[in-house]
């Protein structure tokens, strides 16, 4: 995949770069939204950030189902800054130009985390069933070991599925158009540039959601209606509030990171030309779930919540 990003500036591309235009329709002002994304950015690496360190001090939040919260949000840290650079260079500088092989490769990471998220996803829906449906067998099944296979497994997945993407992409022809209606370098709004047929760029991209989106959105809502239906059948009204106000948070934000996948990837092959919805929309999509996910996932959580407590107080000891 290397070789072939770095082939991408070969005679058969008649464009050295592409030119990411930013947010359509609103090119003139759109440098007032940097403020929010920039806010939004800051929360999601300090909120990460926090999250990480108080697993790490407080020996007690050592177990799978807070490591699985600690490889979230390296993840959600990975697919916030694997964009918003970029784009406050566009708003702020107006460095709107990216190389060829500097767009595949963001193309590529960009997908790499997505499937990563997803797959965290999966991981900690079956986490919440075998704790909640199977409690006498949680210590058997999710150990460390569990983790750091299921870890190992998600990053090959996707690393490797996700390969064809720029490939396919930089096997593409780009002729004469050199503009991208968007802040970042997406398979099917670059390959709509192509002056040939892009067909198999698009089949591959179905294929890729449905073989990897498709299944994992299967696994977490079969996940959730096994704990739905224990959950319903609990004899404590407490507990089983308890339970479903966590499930439902969750699911919200599970919702709202597969309904922007589907709603992006719909916009970029039906319409040609592009409107701003979708674009803030796939912005959004990759900074909104890493500033939102340490709150649900992690700060409802009353053990985190301990575990920030004896943080903030070691802080205020060595001050």
């Amino acid at each position: 995949m290397i070789q072939v990003l770095r082939d991408s500036n070969t005679s058969k591309f008649q464009v050295s770069e592409f030119i990411l235009m930013g947010f359509p329709g609103i090119h003139e002002w759109q440098h007032w939204l940097s403020l929010p994304l920039a806010l939004l950015y800051l929360l999601a690496l300090s909120a990460n950030i926090l999250i990480l360190v108080i697993i790490k001090q407080d020996a007690a939040l050592h177990q799978p189902v807070y490591h699985f919260l600690g490889i979230l949000a390296v993840g959600d840290m990975g697919l916030a800054t694997t964009i918003m650079p970029k784009i406050f260079a566009i708003l702020w500088f107006n460095a709107k130009a990216i190389s060829l092989p500097e767009c595949f490769a963001q193309m590529y990471v960009i997908h790499c985390f997505v499937g990563m998220e997803s797959g965290i996803f999966v991981c900690m829906a079956v986490d919440r069933y075998v704790a909640i449906c199977q409690p006498l067998q949680y210590p058997s099944v999710i150990t460390n070991s569990f983790v750091i296979k299921a870890t190992v497994f998600m990053v090959l997945r996707n690393s490797l599925f996700t390969i064809p993407v720029p490939v396919l992409a930089a096997q593409r022809h780009y002729c004469s158009h050199s503009q991208i209606e968007n802040c970042l370098c997406s398979n099917l709004g670059v390959t709509s540039l192509s002056c040939d047929d892009r067909l198999v760029n698009s089949i591959y991209q179905l294929i890729l959601a449905w073989t990897l989106m498709g299944s994992d959105l299967g696994m977490i809502i079969l996940s959730y209606a096994l704990i739905l239906r224990s959950v319903l059948r609990l004899n404590s009204a407490e507990a089983a509030s308890k339970a479903l106000s966590t499930c439902t948070s969750h699911l919200i934000l599970i919702l709202f990171f597969y309904t922007a996948v589907i709603v992006i990837s719909i916009t970029h092959s039906k319409i040609k030309t592009v409107p701003l919805f979708p674009v803030l929309l796939n912005v959004l999509h990759n900074v909104i779930p890493p500033a939102l996910n340490p709150m649900v996932y992690a700060l409802k959580n009353k053990e985190l919540r301990q575990g920030l407590h004896k943080v903030l107080k070691l802080c205020i000891k060595r001050n």
